[in-house]
């Protein structure tokens, strides 16, 4: 059995992915968590500290998934193309850990709190940041230039991010995998170690 301060954290990060976060209300939480108002201002005294445990609580989940999938790979070009398989999952269900695929729970929350000094844009910028290096960590096995490294590191996470944005704006579920091609491309195009 979880904790209440955890329910809590998973109610709100479920009913935010998948209604957004202003559209959600402390009540709406309350009652889906099936908690008394008193427990939850226990455990959070205002709604952005329970935004940010929400953000906490994803990254937890989503880095510790993108990594189970990029670390089962024995070679760093089948770890960073198993990103893409990974993604594909997510975006087709198949990603029981990450739920239902409702676009980028920092992308998204990002959006509604625009301000870059706002604790909740700069936990996003965090998570991003996070998931950068580890993309970063496989391209360092590629190659001994920084610059070529930077070039790998940031040419996937752009195509992350737009097979993400086209999977949920588009509808495109093969997102994906359509990126795989351009991968397996800058893969090739480097100059490994």
């Amino acid at each position: 059995m979880i904790d209440k301060k955890t329910l809590i954290t998973q109610t709100a990060l479920r009913l935010f992915i998948n209604k957004g976060i202003h559209a959600v209300g402390i009540n709406e939480i309350i009652k889906t968590a099936e908690v008394a108002k008193k427990t939850l201002y226990h455990h959070f005294a205002t709604k952005e500290q329970l935004i940010l445990a929400s953000l906490d609580y994803r990254d937890t989940l989503f880095i510790a998934w993108m990594q189970a999938h990029m670390e089962s790979k024995e070679t760093a070009q089948q770890s960073i193309i198993a990103l893409f398989h990974a993604l594909d999952d997510w975006f087709n269900g198949r990603a029981e850990q990450l739920g239902e695929f409702h676009g980028c729970f920092f992308i998204n929350a990002s959006a509604e709190y625009k301000q870059t000094d706002c604790p909740i844009n700069q936990r996003c910028k965090a998570h991003k940041q996070k998931v950068r290096e580890i993309v970063a960590s496989f391209a360092k096995q590629l190659s001994d230039d920084k610059q070529q490294i930077d070039f790998i590191t940031d040419s996937i996470c752009i195509l992350k991010e737009g097979a993400i944005t086209s999977a949920l704006v588009q509808h495109d579920l093969l997102a994906g995998m359509k990126a795989i091609p351009l991968v397996e491309i800058l893969l090739k195009s480097t100059n490994q170690k």
